[in-house]
């Protein structure tokens, strides 16, 4: 424990996020947050509840210290909810994470590896990004455990490696097979779990495994090699009509969900055909797609990730103007490159 820590503790009043840590015995003086975990809902609320009461001692104290289970810069929410709150201004005194502890026992370079680290409350909503190998922090219940083995649909699930109390008398390290993640052993708050690849799953997975199969016609179908981006424009145009055609048919109650599906995955095997080619040219590729329309859509949404809290939304007539405010500049900026472009 640091000297730091240590000072903290003396000369200001300092609660602990928990006593479920074997590091809070040496501060059997301070309270803790416990009674918050059996009150609250979620862990979410608790999260909540803990930096409201944290926010209002501090507002009422001065300044006050907050000590949390291993290092606050790693996997620990309620660190970044008081970094959002502007009543009070934060000083993070870093310390020693139990991912140490992991990557030693795992013989694991995390940087080498690519490793994702996530938080296990939130593996569910974050799982249709999440790829590689990952460690997976605060698995402290089977319900936490379920939801992460239900997130995951393939043939061949990974096996997972449970990592138990490190550094304790009682750590455990040992590998569970992906169906029996919630059922084979007792998790607690200091569980976590080493998936060594996460395979493709979910929408994610379905389209790199159609990327994968637009990409196999190109190498061995003769009529799918020949095909150019312009040979493709006729077909483009039809497939987009016979999408707005099951729309509305839809809505005059006379089409199908199942016909709009067949129609829109005949239109996106066209956009795949056009990434594929121009990723044999060395132009462009999907990933390029991707991330251009993602790119657009944020600068074009200001008021959803640039927007002052305290603001109101806008307007949908506000935001229509805005949107062609926005579209305009960026025409303006394309003209303009093309121009400095054709001057070299």
């Amino acid at each position: 424990m640091s000297d730091a820590v240590h000072q903290l503790v003396r000369t200001h009043t300092t609660f602990l996020r928990t006593r479920k840590h074997p590091s809070a015995n040496a501060f059997e003086e301070l309270d803790s947050f416990d009674h918050l975990y059996e009150s609250q809902q979620s862990v979410v609320d608790v999260y909540e509840a803990i930096t409201e009461q944290l926010v209002l001692e501090a507002i009422d104290r001065g300044k006050i210290g907050y000590l949390v289970p291993g290092s606050p810069l790693i996997a620990e929410r309620t660190v970044d909810l008081l970094r959002q709150r502007k009543e009070v201004s934060i000083e993070v005194l870093p310390g020693i994470s139990f991912l140490d502890l992991a990557w030693e026992r795992l013989h694991v370079d995390p940087v080498g590896r690519g490793v994702t680290i996530v938080d296990g409350q939130s593996f569910e909503s974050e799982f249709a990004s999440l790829t590689g190998p990952l460690l997976v922090a605060q698995c402290d219940n089977r319900f936490v455990l379920s939801d992460i083995k239900l997130s995951l649909e393939v043939e061949n699930p990974p096996k997972v490696t449970v990592l138990q109390r490190l550094g304790l008398d009682d750590e455990a390290i040992f590998e569970v097979e992906w169906e029996n993640l919630d059922r084979e052993f007792e998790p607690d708050h200091l569980t976590s779990l080493w998936i060594p690849e996460l395979p493709l799953s979910g929408p994610v997975g379905s389209m790199a495994e159609l990327y994968a199969l637009v990409r196999r016609l190109r190498s061995e179908c003769p009529w799918d090699r020949d095909q150019t981006p312009s040979s493709l424009i006729p077909g483009l145009l039809e497939e987009a009509n016979e999408v707005v055609e099951a729309i509305e048919l839809i809505e005059s109650d006379e089409g199908s969900l199942d016909d709009l599906i067949e129609e829109l995955g005949d239109l996106l095997f066209h956009i795949m055909m056009q990434g594929a080619i121009g990723e044999e040219g060395e132009n462009f590729d999907m990933g390029d797609v991707a991330r251009g329309i993602r790119d657009k859509m944020i600068r074009r949404h200001p008021h959803i990730f640039d927007r002052d809290p305290d603001m109101p939304m806008p307007s949908k007539e506000q935001l229509a103007e805005q949107w062609a405010a926005i579209k305009a500049a960026e025409g303006a900026e394309a003209k303009k490159n093309l121009a400095n472009r054709r001057q070299r």
